[in-house]
Protein backbone atom coordinates (compact mmCIF):
# COMPACT_ATOMS: atom_id res chain seq x y z
CA UNK A 1 0.00 0.00 0.00
CA UNK A 2 3.02 2.29 0.27
CA UNK A 3 2.23 5.49 2.12
CA UNK A 4 -1.50 5.30 1.34
CA UNK A 5 -3.37 4.82 4.68
CA UNK A 6 -6.37 3.09 3.06
CA UNK A 7 -6.84 -0.35 1.52
CA UNK A 8 -7.23 0.41 -2.18
CA UNK A 9 -8.58 -1.80 -4.95
CA UNK A 10 -5.07 -2.00 -6.37
CA UNK A 11 -3.75 -3.20 -3.04
CA UNK A 12 -6.45 -5.90 -2.83
CA UNK A 13 -5.59 -7.08 -6.34
CA UNK A 14 -1.96 -7.37 -5.25
CA UNK A 15 -2.84 -9.34 -2.13
CA UNK A 16 -4.95 -11.77 -4.15
CA UNK A 17 -2.32 -12.25 -6.84
CA UNK A 18 0.38 -12.99 -4.25
CA UNK A 19 -1.90 -15.43 -2.44
CA UNK A 20 -2.88 -17.32 -5.59
CA UNK A 21 0.72 -17.51 -6.77
CA UNK A 22 1.75 -19.69 -3.81
CA UNK A 23 0.54 -23.30 -4.08
CA UNK A 24 0.95 -23.79 -0.31
CA UNK A 25 -1.67 -21.11 0.36
CA UNK A 26 -4.27 -22.98 -1.68
CA UNK A 27 -3.53 -26.25 0.14
CA UNK A 28 -3.72 -24.51 3.52
CA UNK A 29 -7.02 -22.86 2.53
CA UNK A 30 -8.61 -26.22 1.77
CA UNK A 31 -7.23 -27.84 4.90
CA UNK A 32 -8.38 -25.11 7.27
CA UNK A 33 -11.79 -24.49 5.75
CA UNK A 34 -12.55 -28.22 6.02
CA UNK A 35 -10.87 -29.07 9.33
CA UNK A 36 -10.22 -25.87 11.26
CA UNK A 37 -6.91 -24.35 12.32
CA UNK A 38 -5.87 -26.71 15.12
CA UNK A 39 -6.45 -30.00 13.32
CA UNK A 40 -4.71 -28.64 10.24
CA UNK A 41 -1.66 -27.45 12.21
CA UNK A 42 -1.37 -30.28 14.76
CA UNK A 43 1.97 -32.08 14.61
CA UNK A 44 1.81 -35.88 14.77
CA UNK A 45 5.40 -36.12 16.03
CA UNK A 46 4.55 -33.99 19.09
CA UNK A 47 1.46 -36.10 19.81
CA UNK A 48 3.65 -39.21 19.70
CA UNK A 49 6.22 -37.60 22.00
CA UNK A 50 3.79 -36.41 24.67
CA UNK A 51 2.70 -39.80 26.00
CA UNK A 52 0.46 -40.06 29.06
CA UNK A 53 3.01 -41.95 31.14
CA UNK A 54 4.90 -40.51 34.11
CA UNK A 55 7.62 -41.68 36.47
CA UNK A 56 5.70 -40.07 39.36
CA UNK A 57 1.92 -40.48 39.18
CA UNK A 58 -0.26 -39.82 42.24
CA UNK A 59 -3.49 -41.78 42.56
CA UNK A 60 -6.52 -39.50 42.75
CA UNK A 61 -10.30 -40.04 42.85
CA UNK A 62 -12.61 -39.68 39.87
CA UNK A 63 -12.18 -36.64 37.65
CA UNK A 64 -14.35 -33.65 38.58
CA UNK A 65 -16.41 -31.38 36.35
CA UNK A 66 -16.97 -27.65 36.86
CA UNK A 67 -19.40 -27.70 33.91
CA UNK A 68 -20.62 -24.24 32.78
CA UNK A 69 -19.06 -22.30 35.64
CA UNK A 70 -15.79 -20.49 36.24
CA UNK A 71 -14.85 -22.37 39.41
CA UNK A 72 -11.62 -24.03 38.26
CA UNK A 73 -9.62 -22.38 41.07
CA UNK A 74 -11.95 -23.98 43.63
CA UNK A 75 -11.95 -27.35 41.88
CA UNK A 76 -8.16 -27.37 41.64
CA UNK A 77 -7.76 -26.41 45.29
CA UNK A 78 -10.35 -28.88 46.53
CA UNK A 79 -8.74 -31.58 44.38
CA UNK A 80 -5.53 -30.98 46.35
CA UNK A 81 -7.46 -31.25 49.64
CA UNK A 82 -9.57 -34.30 48.75
CA UNK A 83 -6.41 -36.16 47.77
CA UNK A 84 -5.41 -36.16 51.43
CA UNK A 85 -8.83 -37.44 52.53
CA UNK A 86 -8.79 -40.22 49.93
CA UNK A 87 -5.32 -41.35 50.91
CA UNK A 88 -5.66 -41.11 54.67
CA UNK A 89 -9.17 -42.60 54.87
CA UNK A 90 -8.45 -45.22 52.19
CA UNK A 91 -11.37 -44.25 49.97
CA UNK A 92 -12.07 -45.26 46.39
CA UNK A 93 -13.44 -41.83 45.62
CA UNK A 94 -14.43 -38.66 47.45
CA UNK A 95 -15.37 -35.13 46.50
CA UNK A 96 -15.61 -31.94 48.53
CA UNK A 97 -18.48 -29.54 47.86
CA UNK A 98 -17.45 -26.85 45.43
CA UNK A 99 -20.97 -25.38 45.64
CA UNK A 100 -20.53 -24.71 49.38
CA UNK A 101 -17.50 -22.47 48.86
CA UNK A 102 -19.15 -21.01 45.75
CA UNK A 103 -22.03 -19.72 47.91
CA UNK A 104 -19.72 -17.97 50.35
CA UNK A 105 -17.43 -16.70 47.61
CA UNK A 106 -20.36 -14.91 45.99
CA UNK A 107 -21.49 -13.52 49.33
CA UNK A 108 -18.00 -12.34 50.23
CA UNK A 109 -17.34 -10.88 46.77
CA UNK A 110 -20.56 -8.87 47.04
CA UNK A 111 -19.43 -7.49 50.39
CA UNK A 112 -15.92 -6.82 49.04
CA UNK A 113 -17.39 -4.96 46.05
CA UNK A 114 -19.67 -2.78 48.17
CA UNK A 115 -16.80 -1.94 50.50
CA UNK A 116 -14.75 -0.88 47.47
CA UNK A 117 -17.68 1.28 46.35
CA UNK A 118 -17.72 3.00 49.75
CA UNK A 119 -13.95 3.49 49.56
CA UNK A 120 -14.15 5.15 46.13
CA UNK A 121 -17.20 7.37 46.59
CA UNK A 122 -15.21 10.50 45.76
CA UNK A 123 -13.69 9.01 42.60
CA UNK A 124 -15.32 10.20 39.34
CA UNK A 125 -17.78 7.66 37.97
CA UNK A 126 -15.86 7.54 34.68
CA UNK A 127 -12.46 7.07 36.32
CA UNK A 128 -10.49 4.01 35.29
CA UNK A 129 -10.71 2.60 38.82
CA UNK A 130 -14.47 2.90 39.23
CA UNK A 131 -15.02 1.61 35.70
CA UNK A 132 -12.84 -1.37 36.55
CA UNK A 133 -14.71 -2.11 39.77
CA UNK A 134 -18.08 -1.93 38.01
CA UNK A 135 -16.94 -4.16 35.13
CA UNK A 136 -17.24 -7.41 37.09
CA UNK A 137 -18.51 -7.08 40.68
CA UNK A 138 -18.55 -10.83 41.38
CA UNK A 139 -17.63 -13.15 38.54
CA UNK A 140 -16.84 -16.83 39.16
CA UNK A 141 -13.05 -16.60 38.93
CA UNK A 142 -10.49 -16.54 41.70
CA UNK A 143 -6.98 -17.20 42.93
CA UNK A 144 -5.37 -19.48 45.51
CA UNK A 145 -5.25 -16.90 48.32
CA UNK A 146 -8.94 -16.17 47.84
CA UNK A 147 -9.69 -19.89 48.23
CA UNK A 148 -7.56 -20.03 51.35
CA UNK A 149 -9.45 -17.10 52.90
CA UNK A 150 -12.78 -18.83 52.26
CA UNK A 151 -11.65 -22.15 53.76
CA UNK A 152 -10.10 -20.54 56.81
CA UNK A 153 -13.35 -18.67 57.50
CA UNK A 154 -16.01 -21.19 56.46
CA UNK A 155 -14.34 -24.60 56.42
CA UNK A 156 -15.39 -27.24 53.87
CA UNK A 157 -18.05 -29.95 53.59
CA UNK A 158 -18.37 -33.18 51.59
CA UNK A 159 -20.33 -32.84 48.38
CA UNK A 160 -23.02 -35.07 49.88
CA UNK A 161 -23.69 -32.37 52.52
CA UNK A 162 -24.19 -29.60 49.95
CA UNK A 163 -24.58 -30.98 46.41
CA UNK A 164 -24.51 -29.18 43.09
CA UNK A 165 -27.56 -27.28 41.84
CA UNK A 166 -28.50 -26.15 38.36
CA UNK A 167 -26.99 -22.71 38.95
CA UNK A 168 -23.80 -23.83 40.68
CA UNK A 169 -23.01 -25.90 37.59
CA UNK A 170 -24.22 -23.26 35.12
CA UNK A 171 -23.82 -19.91 36.85
CA UNK A 172 -24.58 -17.46 34.04
CA UNK A 173 -28.20 -16.67 34.96
CA UNK A 174 -27.41 -16.16 38.64
CA UNK A 175 -24.43 -13.97 37.82
CA UNK A 176 -26.47 -11.75 35.51
CA UNK A 177 -28.93 -10.77 38.23
CA UNK A 178 -26.42 -10.56 41.05
CA UNK A 179 -24.29 -8.25 38.90
CA UNK A 180 -27.29 -6.09 37.97
CA UNK A 181 -28.30 -5.81 41.62
CA UNK A 182 -24.78 -4.87 42.78
CA UNK A 183 -24.39 -2.21 40.11
CA UNK A 184 -27.75 -0.79 41.20
CA UNK A 185 -26.51 -0.87 44.80
CA UNK A 186 -23.37 1.01 43.78
CA UNK A 187 -25.56 3.60 42.05
CA UNK A 188 -27.68 4.01 45.20
CA UNK A 189 -24.68 4.38 47.51
CA UNK A 190 -23.00 6.94 45.26
CA UNK A 191 -26.25 8.87 44.89
CA UNK A 192 -26.77 8.94 48.66
CA UNK A 193 -23.20 10.16 49.08
CA UNK A 194 -23.81 12.93 46.54
CA UNK A 195 -26.89 13.90 48.59
CA UNK A 196 -24.62 14.30 51.67
CA UNK A 197 -25.63 11.09 53.45
CA UNK A 198 -23.25 10.15 56.27
CA UNK A 199 -21.29 6.92 56.52
CA UNK A 200 -23.65 5.48 59.14
CA UNK A 201 -26.59 5.84 56.75
CA UNK A 202 -24.56 4.34 53.91
CA UNK A 203 -23.57 1.32 55.99
CA UNK A 204 -27.17 0.78 57.06
CA UNK A 205 -28.12 0.76 53.38
CA UNK A 206 -25.26 -1.62 52.63
CA UNK A 207 -26.43 -4.07 55.30
CA UNK A 208 -29.86 -4.24 53.67
CA UNK A 209 -28.20 -4.77 50.28
CA UNK A 210 -26.18 -7.69 51.64
CA UNK A 211 -29.35 -9.26 53.03
CA UNK A 212 -30.81 -9.15 49.52
CA UNK A 213 -27.69 -10.80 48.06
CA UNK A 214 -27.89 -13.55 50.71
CA UNK A 215 -31.54 -14.17 49.85
CA UNK A 216 -30.80 -14.44 46.12
CA UNK A 217 -27.93 -16.87 46.78
CA UNK A 218 -30.11 -19.09 49.00
CA UNK A 219 -32.78 -19.22 46.30
CA UNK A 220 -30.21 -20.07 43.61
CA UNK A 221 -27.88 -22.43 45.48
CA UNK A 222 -29.74 -23.52 48.62
CA UNK A 223 -28.91 -22.75 52.26
CA UNK A 224 -25.45 -24.01 53.23
CA UNK A 225 -25.34 -26.46 56.15
CA UNK A 226 -24.20 -25.48 59.63
CA UNK A 227 -23.86 -29.11 60.78
CA UNK A 228 -23.94 -32.45 58.97
CA UNK A 229 -23.13 -36.15 59.31
CA UNK A 230 -20.29 -37.74 57.35
CA UNK A 231 -20.92 -41.33 56.26
CA UNK A 232 -18.62 -43.32 54.01
CA UNK A 233 -17.16 -46.72 53.15
CA UNK A 234 -13.45 -47.28 52.66
CA UNK A 235 -11.78 -49.50 50.06
CA UNK A 236 -12.30 -52.53 52.32
CA UNK A 237 -16.05 -51.81 52.42
CA UNK A 238 -15.90 -50.86 56.08
CA UNK A 239 -18.62 -48.36 57.03
CA UNK A 240 -17.95 -45.18 59.05
CA UNK A 241 -20.28 -42.53 60.46
CA UNK A 242 -19.32 -39.23 62.09
CA UNK A 243 -22.25 -37.13 63.33
CA UNK A 244 -22.73 -33.47 64.16
CA UNK A 245 -19.77 -32.06 62.31
CA UNK A 246 -19.44 -28.39 61.44
CA UNK A 247 -17.65 -27.31 58.25
CA UNK A 248 -14.66 -26.11 60.27
CA UNK A 249 -14.50 -29.18 62.53
CA UNK A 250 -14.69 -31.39 59.43
CA UNK A 251 -11.75 -29.55 57.92
CA UNK A 252 -9.70 -29.80 61.09
CA UNK A 253 -10.42 -33.51 61.56
CA UNK A 254 -10.28 -34.84 58.01
CA UNK A 255 -7.89 -32.47 56.24
CA UNK A 256 -6.00 -30.41 58.79
CA UNK A 257 -3.61 -28.71 56.36
CA UNK A 258 -2.37 -25.30 57.52
CA UNK A 259 -3.02 -23.33 54.35
CA UNK A 260 -0.96 -20.43 55.69
CA UNK A 261 2.11 -22.58 55.01
CA UNK A 262 1.41 -22.62 51.26
CA UNK A 263 2.96 -19.87 49.16
CA UNK A 264 2.13 -18.61 45.66
CA UNK A 265 5.08 -18.47 43.28
CA UNK A 266 4.61 -16.58 40.03
CA UNK A 267 6.64 -16.24 36.88
CA UNK A 268 6.12 -12.78 35.38
CA UNK A 269 9.31 -11.98 33.42
CA UNK A 270 8.37 -8.39 32.59
CA UNK A 271 10.65 -5.41 33.27
CA UNK A 272 8.25 -3.88 35.79
CA UNK A 273 8.38 -6.95 38.07
CA UNK A 274 11.92 -7.84 39.17
CA UNK A 275 12.46 -11.38 40.39
CA UNK A 276 12.87 -12.08 44.13
CA UNK A 277 10.27 -9.53 45.18
CA UNK A 278 6.79 -10.07 46.59
CA UNK A 279 3.71 -8.54 44.95
CA UNK A 280 0.08 -7.91 45.70
CA UNK A 281 -2.74 -6.42 43.60
CA UNK A 282 -4.94 -3.51 44.62
CA UNK A 283 -8.66 -4.26 44.99
CA UNK A 284 -8.14 -7.99 44.39
CA UNK A 285 -9.82 -10.31 46.87
CA UNK A 286 -13.06 -11.69 48.24
CA UNK A 287 -13.02 -11.99 52.05
CA UNK A 288 -12.72 -8.44 53.37
CA UNK A 289 -10.77 -9.45 56.47
CA UNK A 290 -8.81 -12.21 54.72
CA UNK A 291 -5.12 -12.05 53.95
CA UNK A 292 -4.33 -10.12 50.79
CA UNK A 293 -3.33 -11.94 47.63
CA UNK A 294 0.45 -12.21 47.70
CA UNK A 295 3.07 -13.74 45.41
CA UNK A 296 6.81 -14.00 45.05
CA UNK A 297 8.11 -13.59 41.48
CA UNK A 298 10.77 -16.16 40.53
CA UNK A 299 12.50 -17.53 37.42
CA UNK A 300 10.51 -20.32 35.79
CA UNK A 301 13.07 -23.02 36.65
CA UNK A 302 12.50 -22.29 40.34
CA UNK A 303 8.74 -22.81 39.96
CA UNK A 304 9.47 -26.17 38.34
CA UNK A 305 11.90 -27.21 41.07
CA UNK A 306 9.43 -26.38 43.84
CA UNK A 307 6.54 -28.16 42.10
CA UNK A 308 8.74 -31.20 41.45
CA UNK A 309 9.83 -31.36 45.10
CA UNK A 310 6.24 -31.33 46.33
CA UNK A 311 5.19 -34.03 43.86
CA UNK A 312 8.17 -36.16 44.88
CA UNK A 313 6.95 -35.89 48.47
CA UNK A 314 3.60 -37.35 47.39
CA UNK A 315 1.49 -34.19 47.35
CA UNK A 316 -0.37 -32.60 44.40
CA UNK A 317 0.29 -29.01 43.30
CA UNK A 318 -2.22 -26.25 42.47
CA UNK A 319 -1.13 -24.18 39.45
CA UNK A 320 -2.46 -21.43 37.19
CA UNK A 321 -1.84 -21.07 33.46
CA UNK A 322 -3.17 -19.82 30.14
CA UNK A 323 -4.95 -23.03 29.15
CA UNK A 324 -6.22 -21.70 25.82
CA UNK A 325 -2.74 -21.42 24.34
CA UNK A 326 -1.27 -24.29 22.30
CA UNK A 327 -3.65 -26.81 23.89
CA UNK A 328 -5.68 -29.64 22.42
CA UNK A 329 -8.68 -31.19 24.20
CA UNK A 330 -8.86 -34.15 21.83
CA UNK A 331 -5.39 -35.47 22.61
CA UNK A 332 -5.13 -33.91 26.07
CA UNK A 333 -1.83 -32.24 25.22
CA UNK A 334 -0.44 -28.87 26.31
CA UNK A 335 2.74 -28.28 24.31
CA UNK A 336 4.21 -25.04 22.93
CA UNK A 337 5.25 -26.94 19.80
CA UNK A 338 2.02 -28.90 19.28
CA UNK A 339 0.80 -26.76 16.38
CA UNK A 340 2.88 -25.58 13.43
CA UNK A 341 1.08 -22.30 12.82
CA UNK A 342 4.15 -20.75 11.21
CA UNK A 343 4.08 -23.20 8.31
CA UNK A 344 0.28 -23.21 8.02
CA UNK A 345 0.01 -19.42 7.78
CA UNK A 346 3.46 -18.78 6.29
CA UNK A 347 4.32 -16.32 9.05
CA UNK A 348 6.02 -16.30 12.44
CA UNK A 349 4.46 -16.03 15.91
CA UNK A 350 7.43 -14.89 17.93
CA UNK A 351 6.39 -12.96 21.04
CA UNK A 352 8.19 -13.86 24.25
CA UNK A 353 6.34 -14.68 27.46
CA UNK A 354 7.09 -11.19 28.76
CA UNK A 355 5.80 -9.58 25.56
CA UNK A 356 2.61 -11.64 25.64
CA UNK A 357 1.95 -10.42 29.18
CA UNK A 358 2.80 -6.81 28.42
CA UNK A 359 0.67 -6.64 25.26
CA UNK A 360 -2.40 -8.43 26.60
CA UNK A 361 -1.94 -11.62 24.59
CA UNK A 362 -1.69 -13.97 27.56
CA UNK A 363 -2.35 -14.22 31.29
CA UNK A 364 -3.53 -16.79 33.82
CA UNK A 365 -6.96 -18.00 32.78
CA UNK A 366 -7.36 -21.43 34.38
CA UNK A 367 -6.23 -23.38 37.43
CA UNK A 368 -5.55 -27.13 37.48
CA UNK A 369 -3.63 -29.63 39.58
CA UNK A 370 -0.32 -31.39 38.97
CA UNK A 371 -0.82 -35.03 39.90
CA UNK A 372 2.43 -36.34 38.49
CA UNK A 373 5.58 -35.67 36.49
CA UNK A 374 7.99 -37.55 34.29
CA UNK A 375 11.63 -37.17 35.27
CA UNK A 376 14.26 -38.02 32.65
CA UNK A 377 17.50 -39.91 33.30
CA UNK A 378 19.27 -36.67 34.21
CA UNK A 379 16.68 -35.93 36.88
CA UNK A 380 14.92 -33.15 34.95
CA UNK A 381 11.14 -32.99 34.47
CA UNK A 382 10.12 -33.17 30.82
CA UNK A 383 6.34 -33.60 31.04
CA UNK A 384 3.76 -33.11 33.77
CA UNK A 385 0.54 -34.99 34.58
CA UNK A 386 -2.39 -32.57 34.88
CA UNK A 387 -5.73 -33.20 36.58
CA UNK A 388 -8.31 -30.92 34.99
CA UNK A 389 -11.91 -30.21 36.05
CA UNK A 390 -13.73 -30.52 32.73
CA UNK A 391 -15.04 -34.06 33.15
CA UNK A 392 -13.75 -37.29 31.59
CA UNK A 393 -14.23 -36.46 27.91
CA UNK A 394 -11.33 -34.06 27.20
CA UNK A 395 -7.84 -35.55 27.24
CA UNK A 396 -7.21 -39.03 28.59
CA UNK A 397 -10.04 -39.67 31.05
CA UNK A 398 -9.91 -35.97 31.97
CA UNK A 399 -6.11 -35.82 32.39
CA UNK A 400 -3.69 -33.80 30.30
CA UNK A 401 0.03 -34.06 29.62
CA UNK A 402 1.88 -30.74 29.87
CA UNK A 403 5.28 -30.42 28.19
CA UNK A 404 8.29 -28.66 29.64
CA UNK A 405 8.15 -26.05 26.86
CA UNK A 406 4.50 -25.29 27.68
CA UNK A 407 5.43 -24.87 31.34
CA UNK A 408 8.05 -22.30 30.30
CA UNK A 409 5.65 -20.31 28.17
CA UNK A 410 2.20 -20.53 29.73
CA UNK A 411 2.43 -21.49 33.42
CA UNK A 412 2.22 -18.36 35.58
CA UNK A 413 1.68 -19.61 39.12
CA UNK A 414 2.29 -22.62 41.35
CA UNK A 415 1.41 -23.00 45.03
CA UNK A 416 3.72 -25.06 47.25
CA UNK A 417 4.44 -25.63 50.90
CA UNK A 418 7.07 -23.26 52.21
CA UNK A 419 9.31 -26.18 53.23
CA UNK A 420 10.12 -26.68 49.55
CA UNK A 421 11.47 -23.14 49.15
CA UNK A 422 15.01 -21.87 49.70
CA UNK A 423 15.90 -19.25 52.28
CA UNK A 424 16.39 -16.76 49.47
CA UNK A 425 12.92 -17.43 48.08
CA UNK A 426 11.28 -17.21 51.51
CA UNK A 427 13.08 -13.96 52.26
CA UNK A 428 11.85 -12.54 48.96
CA UNK A 429 8.27 -13.54 49.79
CA UNK A 430 8.49 -11.84 53.18
CA UNK A 431 9.53 -8.49 51.68
CA UNK A 432 6.99 -5.68 51.82
CA UNK A 433 4.88 -6.46 48.73
CA UNK A 434 4.89 -4.12 45.76
CA UNK A 435 1.32 -3.11 44.92
CA UNK A 436 0.22 -3.73 41.34
CA UNK A 437 -2.65 -1.89 39.70
CA UNK A 438 -6.03 -3.70 39.64
CA UNK A 439 -5.80 -4.21 35.87
CA UNK A 440 -2.30 -5.71 35.96
CA UNK A 441 -2.22 -9.10 34.16
CA UNK A 442 -1.06 -10.79 37.37
CA UNK A 443 -4.39 -9.81 38.90
CA UNK A 444 -6.30 -12.02 36.49
CA UNK A 445 -8.75 -14.58 37.86
CA UNK A 446 -8.64 -18.26 36.96
CA UNK A 447 -11.98 -19.59 35.65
Amino acid sequence: MGSNPTITCEALDGFEAAFDADRANLIALRAVTNNGVHKSARRADIVQKDVHEFSISLKQGDITNQKQSGRCWMFAGLNVLRFHVIQERKLKNFELSQAYLFFYDKLEKANYFLENVLETLDEPLNSRLVSFLLSAPLNDGGQWDMLRSLIQKYGVVPQSAYPETTLSSASYEMNVYLTEKLREDACILRRKHADKAGMEELRTAKKAMMMEIYRILCICLGKPPKTFDFEYRDKDDKFFRDCGLTPKSFYDKYIGMDLSDYISLINAPTEDKPFYHSYTVKYLGNVQEGQRVRYVNLPIEELKAAALAQLQSGEPVWFGSDVGKRSDKETGILDADLFDFDTLFHTHFGMTKAERLAYGDSLMTHAMTFQGVNVDEAGHPDRWRVENSWGKEPGKDGYYVLSDSWFDNFVYQVVVHKKFLTEKQLAAFEKLPIELEPWDPMGSLAR
